[in-house]
C-alpha cells in the first residue's frame, strides 16, 4: 500500500486529473453570444445645396436636394451631402464633376475647417484646369454653403501641392469660387 501512495504517485494522479479537467474545458464550445438587438434611428429629411456644372463647364449651378440623415452634426450633413454630389445631378442641364459610380471624397471637420480627403482616383481624372477649379469649387461651395470657413483637399490621405494644374497648398474659400 506504501507503494501506490507515493510522493510521485499522487502528484502524477494530480497532474494526470488536472490534464483531463482542461481538456475537457478547451473541447467544450464556447455558449453562442446574444446578437445585439438593432436599434432603429430616426432618420430626418433636411434640404441642401448641392453644387453641379453647366454643361459648358463653365459656370456652378446650385441643386435643392433632400438628404436622410441619422445624425445632424455638421460633419454628418457635409458627409452626406458630398454623397449626393459624387452620384451626381437630377436635373439634365447640369453635368456631375465625376464620372457616375466614382467614390465620393470623405469629409472631416475641426472647428471651420473642412478636410476633403479625395480617392486616388480623382488626381487621375486629367480634366485639365477648368475641369480640376470646377471639380474642387463645386465641392468648395457645396460644403460651404451654410457653414464652415474653408475647405483643405488631400489626395488619398495625404498633402499635395496640386492636383493636376492646381494648387491645394492653400485652403479653399467661398471667394475663391464666387466668380464661376
Amino acid at each position: 500500500m506504501r507503494k501506490l501512495f507515493s510522493l510521485f504517485n499522487v502528484v502524477a494522479a494530480a497532474l494526470l486529473v488536472g490534464a483531463v479537467l482542461a481538456l475537457q474545458a478547451v473541447q467544450r464550445t464556447p455558449p453562442t453570444p446574444t446578437p445585439p438587438r438593432p436599434e432603429l434611428t430616426e432618420r430626418q429629411a433636411l434640404k441642401v445645396k448641392v453644387y453641379f456644372t453647366d454643361t459648358q463647364v463653365q459656370r456652378l449651378r446650385p441643386e435643392t436636394r433632400t438628404i436622410q440623415v441619422a445624425q445632424q452634426g455638421p460633419r454628418a450633413l457635409a458627409q452626406a451631402a458630398v454623397d449626393v454630389w459624387a452620384r451626381g445631378p437630377y436635373d439634365k442641364s447640369f453635368l456631375g464633376v465625376v464620372p457616375a459610380g466614382s467614390v465620393p471624397p470623405k469629409i472631416y471637420l475641426r472647428g471651420q475647417h473642412f478636410y476633403v480627403d479625395l480617392p486616388e482616383a480623382y488626381g487621375a481624372l486629367r480634366y485639365g484646369t477648368s475641369g480640376e477649379r470646377m471639380l474642387l469649387c463645386t465641392l468648395t461651395r457645396t460644403l460651404l454653403e451654410d457653414r464652415g470657413q474653408d475647405v483643405t483637399f488631400l489626395l488619398n490621405g495625404q498633402r499635395v501641392e496640386t492636383l493636376g494644374h492646381l494648387d491645394l497648398r492653400e485652403p479653399f474659400t467661398r471667394q475663391d469660387c464666387t466668380d464661376l
